[in-house]
């Protein structure tokens, strides 16, 4: 189970922070799309995410990666890997990827479901958001968390306050009431929060996430870890060293993170992100909707246009 730590949908209530005013951010409007997982069995996986998660299954391709989402939105796609190996430790990828649910209620609902299903899971006050933890089968890591009012965050100049608190979770269950039915669904509004990320060496990732694609550095107060956004939110990625200080990739085999999308608001803030990469050196790949690039260590995002 990863170690707690941790855009919204929406912008709105975030203008009281101070402004962005770097010539070469990605847009306020950004959001994060869906997360793709190596896996080692996709229905085990798929029953998981359905069943203890609460996430809906919209369909499966041709070539069995499962799509699972809340509402119409794809959050989740599970890709079988044959003879997929577990990930090596101190390795880079994923840490977690994070599932923002819409409000106070919602997360209480999934509390209660992984407390009856006999889930072990880990939970945490960061002061801007209240956050479960957990593994999927195959040890990925998940939180899933919903946002206090970003009105309510405290910024200190350009950096937002985190930290991590025991969450009071009897008063998150308090939200519920007795006769709550725990087989509800994730609501539409979910959406995915954040991706956390395992990297080698915090130097030549902020000079990838930050100078050279454009997010905003929102906290590096935390020993062995750097926190990046846009729009003002306190972090669309999370990117540390704790378990992976010098690592490499993992094994091609194995499992653990595929892909991540990053989706702008239209197509010419998806090219103004690749010129400014190709200007740095960077060599994004074409794909439907925008381009594919892998960070210094491997881990693969795509950034890709709403309007596409």
């Amino acid at each position: 189970m990863t170690a707690p730590l941790s855009a919204p949908p929406t912008t709105e209530g975030v203008a009281h922070a101070p402004a962005d005013t770097r010539a070469a951010s990605l847009p306020d409007a950004l959001r994060m799309g869906a997360v793709r997982l190596r896996v080692s069995d996709a229905a085990r996986s798929t029953a998981f995410y359905s069943g203890v998660l609460g996430l809906t299954v919209l369909g499966t391709a041709p070539d069995g990666v499962v799509r699972l989402g809340a509402g119409d939105e794809t959050l989740i796609e599970l890709e079988p890997v044959a003879n997929a190996r577990p990930r090596p430790r101190g390795t880079t990828g994923l840490f977690h990827v994070a599932i923002l649910v819409p409000d106070r209620p919602a997360l209480a609902l999934v509390l209660r479901r992984l407390i009856e299903r006999g889930v072990r899971l880990g939970a945490s006050d960061h002061l801007v958001s209240e956050a479960l933890y957990l593994d999927d089968p195959d040890g990925n890591g998940i939180e899933v968390y919903r946002d206090r009012s970003p009105r309510d965050w405290r910024w200190d100049g350009a950096t937002v306050e985190m930290a991590t608190y025991q969450l009071d979770m009897r008063s998150l269950l308090a939200e519920l009431p007795a006769d709550a039915d725990i087989a509800a669904p994730m609501p539409a509004g979910t959406v995915i929060g954040h991706v956390h990320l395992q990297v080698a060496d915090l130097t030549r990732a902020r000079r990838f996430y930050v100078d050279r694609l454009g997010f905003a550095v929102t906290t590096d107060r935390y020993p062995g870890a750097l926190f990046v956004s846009a729009g003002r939110y306190h972090h669309h990625l999370g990117l540390n060293i704790w378990q992976s200080r010098g690592g490499g990739p993992a094994p091609a085999n194995s499992v653990g993170l595929a892909h991540f999308e990053i989706v702008l608001p239209d197509a010419e803030a998806v090219e103004a992100a690749s010129t400014r990469l190709r200007a740095a050196g960077e060599s994004p790949s074409p794909i439907a909707h925008g381009f594919s690039i892998a960070d210094p260590w491997g881990t693969r995002l795509h950034v890709v246009s709403r309007d596409g």
